[in-house]
This record gives C-alpha cells, sequence and structure tokens, in this order.
C-alpha cells in the first residue's frame, strides 16, 4: 500500500487559529499510510476574474498545485456568523477555476472544523459542502468531525489537549483514508 498524500487547508488567516490547531492535531494522529502536509491561504488573493485572465497570481498556482499533487484534500474550516469564511470560500472559488480543468474537480475531499460555539461548525461545513457539488468534488458525507468549545481543547500554544476530540479525528481520518482510497487510481 502507498502513502496518501492529504493537503489540509485551514479555512484561517490567523496563526494562532483553532482550524490551523486542528489541521496540525490531524497530522499528528494521521493513520499509517497517510501523510497530511498544509497549506496556508495567507497568499490566496481574492478571486477577480480580470486577475485570472492575466494569469494566476503565485499563490493561486501554489495553491493550485499542492491540490494537484494530493490523494485527497482536508479542508478545515471555522464558522463566522453561521457560514463559511469568505477566506475558505475564496480558495474554493479559486480552485474551481479553469472550468473543466479545476484541481478540485474530481479530487476526493473531506471537511472538519472547531469553533468556540456550541454546534461547532456545522453551518459552516454545509455550505461549504454545498460548494464541492459544483465543483465536482467527492466530498466524504460521513463521519463528521464539529469541534465545539474549541477553546476548551486547545492549549495556549495550539496542541490539541481533548483526549476524546483527538480519538474522534483518528477514527475520522482512518474514514477519510478509506474513502480517498476509493478514487486513487
Amino acid at each position: 500500500m502507498s502513502t496518501l498524500k492529504i493537503l489540509a487547508v485551514p479555512g484561517s488567516l490567523r496563526q494562532g487559529s483553532y482550524n490551523r490547531a486542528l489541521a496540525r492535531a490531524a497530522q499528528q494522529v494521521a493513520p499509517a499510510g497517510m501523510t497530511i502536509g498544509i497549506h496556508g491561504l495567507d497568499d490566496v488573493p481574492l478571486y477577480n476574474g480580470d486577475v485570472e485572465a492575466q494569469g494566476d497570481p503565485p499563490g493561486v498556482v501554489a495553491f493550485k498545485q499542492a491540490i494537484a499533487a494530493a490523494d485527497g484534500v482536508l479542508f478545515v474550516t471555522p464558522e463566522y456568523n453561521h457560514g463559511v469564511p469568505g477566506v475558505m470560500k475564496n480558495a474554493v472559488d479559486w480552485a474551481s477555476r479553469p472550468a473543466g480543468g479545476a484541481p478540485l474537480a474530481g479530487k476526493p475531499v473531506g471537511i472538519i472544523g472547531a469553533s468556540p460555539g456550541q454546534t461547532g461548525t456545522a453551518r459552516g461545513q454545509s455550505q461549504l459542502r454545498q460548494a464541492f457539488e459544483f465543483t465536482n468534488s467527492f466530498c466524504m458525507p460521513q463521519p463528521e468531525i464539529l469541534v465545539f468549545r474549541a477553546h476548551e481543547k486547545f492549549d495556549a500554544a495550539g496542541a490539541l489537549i481533548d483526549a476524546k476530540t483527538g480519538e474522534y479525528l483518528g477514527r475520522y481520518l482512518e474514514a477519510f483514508r478509506a474513502w480517498v482510497e476509493q478514487f486513487k487510481s
């Protein structure tokens, strides 16, 4: 069995975000046969068709190349105002281009997220899932990881300190490995 290359994409620009911390925790609990690299969105500008017509900016090129090189993509999304943050949606918009040749087309994806709120990132994940219908990405339907009360599950340095969340994350990644394997050619 070859090693699966998974790309984790945290949907927050904040260095101390819970979702960046969750992506790092995923790296630590990844099952055997899976490596997880993290690609931040700091260098991905707001989507603009005029800019795209002149050629993708370097940050977009790097992002698209990272998606193309991965066997699967794990989107680690916060939830802002009951929805998917603009940073995350913007990244999906860039990765959905060009039509007919986008790096997200036919790519297996998963969604996880962390939030201080009581419902975790349920609404944000739901909205992001809808976007993947259009990109023709294969979004894993179950299980879900909705890390709620994230401020109690990570320490000040961003390390996951909640054992139960670590167990759930490990089980999620096992399921994601099986999901991605179905689409690997």
